[in-house]
């Protein structure tokens, strides 16, 4: 809440005194004996003294929605995050880190997807998450949502990252998926409660993204869009970077295609590809994934309704007929489905069963 006391500075403050309230009660002499701090911040420092009725709302604002701060001295505060450049040093979490999430993945694109790459995107976090692998993204609209939603319905963890408060999702639409991610995995965001979602702050969320992950995934974005802003930041973290190729006729198909062309991200064309690039990495997750997955158990009707769908698409009106059953019922039975994670619903009222 210091003006020009970020991460960094913060970091050498609480290294330096051991504690964060220190700085407050010393003197300007031994604060500026600290590298990075000069008078001005020295002074800053020492003139805000009083922070109880803005710490007082962050409260309010965390209770209110269950949420809690991770620093980075807390043993719970991801692994890899830590070893980025610039970490930062509050972390606000609604649901919970566990040490597993050491073997994420991140997972980012274009907020307007083709049905190509849809279908990239759900294939990819469903088989990521069904190896044990905790899917990282951003909560945006198109891929990010189509990759968090994939990862909830197989059972998996995910990890959604917010360039907003934990308490302000954006976008909106996504409020009740952002409460299943909590039920077994994070939101997680650096900035304040109550922040919004201004443009300034989704370039410096991106590094979050990559910098909890092991590596990185675009499927399809503009050179310009904001997941080759990600793709970036993995390369400087030194993390693997993936890329789905894109059509060479679509502009959202550019981005990949240029960080493949020039070397800097590897062409992958199923997970197969990212586990045997960070196969030794993985090594524990993937062995505890090898054991038997449990059988989907489903009722009787959810049986009758998956036995008449292929994985060819059919409408609704016509697997109505096929089963003989109303609308509405066949609704009712298909969201299960859905949840279950064997059926998937596309445009148009269609459905199909999963690969």
């Amino acid at each position: 809440m210091v003006p020009g006391i970020g991460a960094t500075r913060l970091r050498a403050l609480v290294n330096h005194f051991g504690e964060a309230e220190s700085p407050f009660a010393s003197s300007e002499r031994e604060l500026t004996e600290i590298e990075g701090i000069d008078r001005r911040a020295a002074r800053e420092i020492l003139s805000r003294r009083d922070f109880n009725k803005e710490i007082d709302t962050q409260l309010e604002r965390l209770e209110k929605v269950q949420a809690r701060v991770v620093t980075f001295w807390d043993k719970e505060y991801p692994d890899n995050l830590k070893k980025i450049y610039d970490p930062p040093v509050m972390l606000f979490v609604r649901g919970s880190f566990i040490d597993k999430d050491k073997y994420s993945v991140a997972m980012v694109g274009t907020r307007v997807p083709s049905d190509y790459g849809r279908h990239i995107a759900e294939r990819f976090a469903r088989d990521l998450a069904e190896k044990g692998i905790c899917v990282v993204s951003g909560l945006a609209r198109g891929i990010d949502t189509v990759s968090h939603t994939a990862a909830v319905r197989t059972g998996g963890r995910t990890i959604a990252v917010l360039g907003s408060g934990v308490d302000v999702i954006y976008p909106s639409e996504n409020r009740k998926l952002a409460d299943r991610i909590i039920e077994n995995g994070a939101v997680v965001s650096e900035y304040y409660m109550g922040s919004k979602p201004d443009a300034v702050n989704f370039p410096r969320r991106n590094r979050i993204i990559s910098g909890i992950s092991l590596g990185t995934i675009l499927v399809e974005t503009d050179v310009n869009g904001g997941a080759m802003i990600t793709a970036g930041t993995a390369l400087d973290q030194n993390r693997e970077v993936f890329a789905v190729p894109g059509s060479i006729l679509e502009p959202k198909g550019r981005g990949a295609n240029k960080l493949i062309k020039e070397g800097r991200a590897k062409l992958v064309e199923d997970i197969t590809d990212i586990l045997e690039e960070l196969r030794y990495k993985l090594k524990p997750v993937l062995k505890e994934a090898s054991k038997p997955q449990q059988k989907i158990q489903l009722t009787i009707f959810e049986q009758k309704i998956f036995d008449a769908l292929t994985e060819e698409a059919i409408h609704i009106d016509v697997l109505g007929e096929k089963c003989d059953t109303s609308t509405s019922d066949l609704l009712v039975q298909l969201l299960s489905l859905e949840l279950k994670g064997v059926v998937k619903q596309l445009p148009g009222k269609y459905f199909t069963k999963c690969e």
